[in-house]
């Protein structure tokens, strides 16, 4: 992939600066890009490199992967695979694929190093705004924080947007309530057509374990098929809201 000599505009970052919102070393960015994990930043004025989001959410991908065990010569097949022309939005869905099967976690941070990761100053009002959207959780001590390093990202995103508190807590509410009764339904499905009968048939200890390892592995093929069914609905549904030249992009059609 060759250098492009334009910058990319106010998202435009510095290795510094990336370094610092994907909570990695410059070395570590340095490193990825030699075994071609990361494509090449844009040159801009004074040949400086400048990143965008999808190098953010590259590397976010990145260490979902490490998480889950892969080796960088497994890392660095998966994302071979990907198509060259992938946006960020595409790696956050890919992320989350791989993100939900993973045990949640959270990072304990301070206000600095918080801010270090969003790379941007953060007022009070942003703390209470990534907070409504569960994005941290305050400790005892006010100036730490429990951070859910996977919505980081999508938190200070949506700060950056002309949206009030309410809508993002209505519009997280909707979701929550409408996955927890399609994740019921999904769950008594699978249970009445696939647990109960196989139940019924007194299996063995070995062919339970063969079931619950199969439940396990349904997991994440269930969040790409929701994932997929909903983008391609939210596109439909803002298509027949906004006029064709107007309607809000969200990735390639």
């Amino acid at each position: 992939m060759t250098e492009q000599t334009e910058d990319t505009g106010p998202a435009a970052l510095t290795v510094d600066e990336l370094a610092a919102r994907a909570g990695v070393t410059v070395r570590t960015i340095r490193f990825y890009s030699t075994r071609g994990l990361l494509p090449p930043p844009r040159i801009g004025p004074r040949r400086v490199g400048r990143y965008d989001h999808g190098h953010l959410a590259r590397l976010a991908l990145i260490e979902e992967l490490q998480s889950q065990g892969m080796t960088l010569s497994a890392i660095e097949r998966y994302l071979q695979r990907l198509p060259e022309e992938i946006t960020a939005q595409d790696l956050a869905i890919h992320r989350a694929l791989v993100a939900s099967w993973m045990p949640d976690s959270a990072d304990e941070v301070t206000r600095e190093q918080l801010e270090r990761r969003a790379g941007r100053p953060l007022a009070d009002a942003d703390i209470e705004r990534l907070e409504a959207m569960n994005v941290l959780v305050r400790g005892q001590d006010p100036s730490v924080f429990e951070v859910d390093a996977g919505l980081l990202p999508l938190g200070v995103r949506l700060l950056e947007l002309p949206i009030s508190q309410e809508a993002v807590v209505r519009s997280r509410q909707l979701m929550l309530d409408h996955a927890r009764q399609l994740a019921g339904e999904l769950s008594k499905l699978f249970r009445e057509e696939v647990w109960d009968p196989y139940r019924s048939q007194e299996p063995d200890e070995e062919e339970v374990e063969r079931m619950k390892t199969l439940s396990a592995h349904m997991q994440p093929l269930v969040v790409q098929a929701l994932l997929t069914a909903f983008q391609r609905s939210l596109r439909e549904e803002l298509r027949g809201t906004f006029p064709e030249e107007r309607a809000p992009q969200l990735g390639p059609r």
